[in-house]
């Protein structure tokens, strides 16, 4: 039986937990985030994107980014609150979970928290923690920008 993780490694040498508030429908953030093959279209940090679903625990997507070729795992998906992904990647064992939580009519607090562990990161743990802060802190402007201008014009 193979387990999914739902939620990071609190014991991880590098976590880093971040969110913003988008002024966009949930179904909006929530759809562009979980288009997992479109991602490229909108996150500049992603290089390319492998995946053709479904979006479901077990399903695998291979991606390029900050030159990490990652294949990850889903691990749980919640529609319209939760999804978690992890993998291997070069040494580093990552789990990434994000959530949705809409606070207002057409606001959205998106929150995402993301471990690494494994030998490179025991050895230059706080140069990577600062590596991932900054790869968040851009997906999340990204994703706030691209949903909020959706949201606005009403195309993607």
């Amino acid at each position: 039986m193979t387990t999914h993780p739902t939620a990071v490694d609190a014991e991880a040498p590098v976590v880093v937990r971040l969110e913003t508030t988008v002024r966009a429908p949930l179904a909006t953030v929530w759809d562009l985030h979980t288009d997992v093959a479109a991602w490229a279209d909108w996150n500049e940090g992603v290089d390319r994107v492998e995946y053709a679903g479904p979006l479901a625990p077990g399903s695998s997507f291979r991606w390029l980014t900050h030159g990490l070729d990652i294949t990850s795992t889903v691990h749980q998906v919640v529609p319209g609150e939760r999804i978690v992904w992890g993998g291997p990647a070069h040494g580093i064992d990552g789990i990434h979970v994000w959530t949705f939580q809409e606070t207002a009519q057409n606001t959205v607090t998106v929150r995402t928290e993301e471990s690494w562990s494994g030998e490179p990161v025991e050895a230059r743990p706080a140069e990577l923690q600062e590596v991932l802060r900054q790869s968040l802190e851009a997906w999340l402007a990204a994703l706030k920008a691209r949903a909020e201008t959706a949201a606005g014009t009403g195309r993607v």
